[in-house]
């Protein structure tokens, strides 16, 4: 028989693309996880995954399993939130702002996920980009801020979402798009194309341009990614941006994306009260967010 166990870890396995990450991933020892998995295909008497692959390469017996976990494991989540719910008050607030561009691109299918298992939750964010949402958070006007700027409070309790790491992009004929990395004196004479917001909060600028004493030669702002993307493949500039978000863009050939020195890796996370952090309807919300973003980017760590 095919238990739930077993679903949750051959999602979590395809999620993380090693044995090793499941294994942490689900509090497992690598002697536990290898017999479950092997329990699993004496069970079904056929091989789940090729051995030696990585990322993981499922067998067209782990591929039906897959299936099933990605229609099973969501209805189960959605049950424990409803049941959840008749533990606490289910018409709870969530008042979020996003102190990042990007991550509109994730949040919207996250979302329309957590809504159907709590329904009752009010739901609303506004940008984080004009002004300083942590104090917001602290005054109680948001409840949860996604963020990768750790400003320690002991008010803010910060939970890990995912790792990501920060590229820059190039047009494709670009000269930096021939260097196997970038170094900070490369975008000392380049037009750094940025969101709008202030320079000091931008992970280029704070790890990577400002230790090095390196500013670029000019500034130019856009409202989104795909204006970005767009105007970096027209040669007007350079940008940096999450590896995940641009890795379609990449795929099409309409951009180059290159490591920052050995790589700049960020981590992504939800900022909430301490005092609430255990509530049930915000522990289902980080679970859904690192859920659809395991599930959806390319790229990202388990944090």
């Amino acid at each position: 028989m095919i238990e739930l166990k077993h679903l949750k870890t051959l999602a979590t396995l395809r999620d993380t693309g090693s044995l090793t990450a499941t294994a942490t991933s689900l509090h497992l020892t690598q002697s536990a996880l290898s017999h479950q998995l092997k329990d699993l295909e004496t069970r079904i008497s056929a091989p789940l995954f090729i051995r030696k692959t990585r990322p993981v390469k499922f067998t067209s017996e782990g591929e039906i399993l897959l299936k099933l976990a990605n229609e099973i494991l969501p209805r189960f989540a959605q049950a424990e939130g409803e049941l959840a719910g008749l533990r606490e008050d289910i018409h709870g607030r969530l008042h979020m702002a996003i102190d990042c561009h990007s991550c509109f691109q994730w949040l919207m299918p996250a979302l329309k996920e957590y809504q159907l298992a709590w329904p009752h939750v009010e739901l609303d964010f506004s940008s984080g980009f004009g002004f300083e949402p942590l104090p917001a958070l602290v005054a109680g006007e948001l409840d949860l801020v996604i963020t990768s700027d750790i400003q320690p409070r002991s008010e803010v309790h910060y939970e890990a979402l995912f790792d990501f790491e920060m590229r820059l992009v190039t047009s494709i004929s670009h000269p930096l798009a021939e260097k196997d990395r970038i170094e900070p004196n490369d975008i000392a004479d380049q037009t750094l194309l940025t969101y709008p917001v202030q320079k000091q909060r931008l992970d280029i600028v704070k790890h990577f341009l400002t230790p090095a004493g390196v500013e670029p030669q000019r500034w130019k702002q856009a409202d989104n990614t795909l204006m970005l993307i767009q105007m970096v493949s027209a040669g007007l500039g350079v940008a940096a941006l999450p590896n995940w978000a641009v890795s379609e863009f990449s795929r099409q050939g309409l951009i180059t994306s290159k490591p920052l020195g050995e790589g700049l890796w960020r981590r992504l996370y939800a900022a909430v009260r301490h005092s609430e952090k255990d509530k049930h309807y915000l522990q289902a919300f980080f679970s859904t967010a690192r859920q659809q973003c395991q599930q959806h980017l390319e790229g990202i760590r388990v944090a």
